[in-house]
């Protein structure tokens, strides 16, 4: 007899052999991971490859990937770097399944909008005496910073108000005394941490920590350790993938941990990413920032794929050319690197080369598109010929245009924009009969057999106008670099570029033509 299920019944069975695997409630996915910016500024790509590895782990394990603002510190808030952040997440393809647009059962996904869960978990430490208020004032700790220099120390807390009595306590608390909750470090205890990147690890509080730290401060805000462990905690967070230059920080993390009894995640830190000469990348600088890539026209899939090179964790050599629904099932943990990488932006320009070559292979119209739309405003003030605009902006020509540049010339749509191309889009300057004579003799004649042989080329390509050319330089026994010197002034007004045959074959022969009617003209004249 046949074996019937229902959908609800699947879920439940699903749900039964998930709680027995992994010792929890599995009606959410296995792997939670979250990216917890700080909204101070624009994504650098240290961040975005934080994301994308996040996001690379959930899908990998059919898992949800979090974004989440990190914003206590109020001092350090941009306006309008939310919006630009998730803009450059979905730019880049790296969205969120919760988050602050994108909603989701463990929100609110703002720090500054859960405050009072903050506040609930921190009266929980000090009703356990896990944790106390400190009534120091800015200048005690002030003055204690300055005496661990002297001393060559590294600054920290005295712990002196962890042993205030209760009856002082709340004598401060009646006069209204400014305070902040400190955690009571375990100096005695070592924290051991097997890091899914860097392997085993064992941290010393006592090293790395002088003092109690703080876990809410006087303006009633978390600090980033303290929101960080009871989001994560709360979020259900299973992974945490971050910077490596967090590890040190894990030590409090894992007491945090430990004092309310919870389960931490497990932890992965990703080396960092460096200047091409091997100094470290800065967030100020602007070459560092996704958006300034962004702005000159790089794919999203090649600097996705430039900062994966950086950070290896692929079952394949390279990610060279694969598209991010590519590289999912190509993600493997164990094989993420633990050396620092380089940015190297000729690596960049090779990627993007490559998607743009995909692209102008299964959709050259949309490029045709891109493109005209990139040449009417980078010239729209510059275009006085009509007839000369309704050829350049024609389908036919800026697909000849694309057919010859997409294959070595170019790595971005926007090169074609710069100066080494300008001859493409403007005629070049006119000049006039003196001018030409200092390329060659007898300019009139040579122009007007160069026009009338090349009116009937065919076919008009590089090769076949290169050997017409040379083949007319015999006949009018001209010196042939001297007549390509003039027939690349009057088809550019270069004085290096590509070869004349190739850039009349880009032009076509109507518009080359043109170009040397024109010159006639004023040597005419």
């Amino acid at each position: 007899m046949a074996i019937r299920c229902s959908w609800t019944c699947l879920k439940h069975l699903k749900h039964t052999i998930s709680v027995r695997l992994f010792g929890h409630d599995a009606t959410h996915p296995y792997v939670r991971v979250r990216f917890a910016p700080s909204p101070t500024g624009m994504l650098h790509m240290g961040g975005l490859r934080t994301a994308l590895y996040n996001y690379l782990l959930a899908k990998s394990k059919n898992g949800a990937f979090v974004l989440r603002i990190e914003d206590t510190d109020q001092t350090r808030l941009v306006p309008g770097a939310v919006d630009k952040l998730i803009h450059v997440l979905e730019w880049a393809g790296v969205v969120p399944d919760e988050g602050p647009k994108y909603g989701g059962e463990f929100g609110p996904y703002i720090q500054s909008q859960r405050l009072h869960v903050y506040d609930e978990n921190a009266m929980n430490l000090l009703k356990n005496g896990l944790a106390y208020r400190c009534f120091c004032t800015p200048h005690r700790l002030e003055l204690l910073r300055k005496e661990a220099m002297k001393r060559r120390e590294n600054p920290g807390y005295d712990n002196r108000c962890r042993h205030l009595s209760n009856d002082q306590i709340e004598e401060k608390l009646a006069q209204n005394t400014p305070y902040v909750i400190r955690f009571k470090v375990d100096t005695a205890v070592k924290e051991h941490l097997e890091d899914l990147v860097f392997g085993s690890v064992t941290f010393d509080p006592s090293e790395s920590e002088r003092g109690d730290f703080v876990l809410v401060k006087s303006d009633k805000y978390p600090t980033y350790h303290f929101a960080n462990v009871v989001d994560d905690h709360y979020m259900k967070i299973t992974h945490v993938l971050r910077g490596i230059e967090w590890q040190s920080s894990t030590a409090k993390h894992l007491q945090i941990y430990r004092a309310f009894g919870w389960t931490p995640p497990k932890f992965a830190h990703l080396p960092l990413i460096m200047n091409s000469d091997g100094t470290k990348l800065s967030k100020r600088q602007g070459d560092s920032h996704v958006e300034y890539y962004k702005e000159l026209g790089y794919y999203p899939e090649a600097v996705l794929n430039f900062i994966t090179q950086m950070g290896g964790g692929f079952t394949v050599e390279s990610t060279e050319g694969l598209t991010l629904k590519e590289m999912i099932p190509k993600f493997q943990m164990e094989r993420i690197n633990r050396n620092n990488g380089r940015m190297d932006i000729k690596r960049l320009d090779v990627m993007n080369q490559i998607h743009l070559q995909s692209r102008w292979r299964t959709g050259p119209q949309d490029l045709i598109n891109k493109l005209k739309e990139l040449v009417k405003e980078k010239y729209k003030d510059r275009f006085t010929d009509e007839n000369q605009l309704s050829h350049i902006l024609s389908d036919e020509f800026l697909r000849s245009v694309l057919e010859w540049s997409t294959v070595h010339r170019i790595f971005r749509l926007e090169d074609l924009l710069t100066a080494d191309f300008e001859f493409i889009w403007i005629l070049p300057d006119s000049l006039n009969h003196e001018q030409l004579d200092t390329f060659i003799l007898d300019v009139k004649d040579i122009l007007t057999k160069t026009t009338n042989i090349l009116t009937t080329t065919k076919p008009f390509d590089e090769m076949t106008i290169a050997e017409t050319l040379k083949h007319l330089s015999k006949e009018t026994k001209s010196s042939f670099p001297k007549y390509m010197t003039l027939l690349r002034r009057v088809i550019s007004g270069k004085k290096q570029g590509p070869s004349v045959g190739e850039m009349m074959q880009i032009l076509g022969k109507s518009e080359t033509l043109r170009r040397l009617q024109q010159a006639l003209q004023n040597v005419q004249s």
